[in-house]
């Protein structure tokens, strides 16, 4: 099962090309990464103790103004030790696939510098959620 989330798609996001932004894309991603951690973990992204190690973008068509909405589709393939593997689909309003996203969320003591084993209750939640 993925997570789904809609995100606007902004003037400032466009580009002197017409379309949104290539860096955008990481934006919605890390945004509906932000919604996933609230609405799955009951987590505030920005209060975790995590980094982003990974990301990786392919783009499969340009978005424009008129096509948001915009769908992020959230999944977990898998649970690492430390780290929280996620794909997403960027979708226009009309669901066309707009970018395939991957990134790699790792539980991180800041104190000790030095990543440390996904929270349990993390585990417990992501697993339920995804079926895994």
């Amino acid at each position: 099962m993925s997570y789904e989330t809609s995100l606007d798609v902004r003037f400032r996001d466009i580009d002197a090309m017409g379309h949104v932004n290539n860096a955008v894309y990481a934006t919605y991603a890390e945004q509906a990464r932000a919604d996933y951690f609230a609405d799955v973990l009951d987590q505030d992204l920005s209060e975790v103790s995590s980094v982003l190690a990974r990301i990786e973008i392919d783009y499969h068509r340009p978005i424009e103004l008129g096509d948001g909405p915009v769908t992020v589709a959230v999944s977990v393939p898998r649970l690492g030790e430390s780290s929280l593997p996620m794909e997403y689909e960027i979708r226009t309003a009309e669901g066309e696939l707009a970018a395939s996203v991957e990134s790699v969320q790792v539980a991180y003591d800041r104190e000790a510098g030095e990543s440390v084993p996904l929270p349990d209750a993390w585990r417990e939640a992501i697993a339920a959620y995804h079926e895994l």
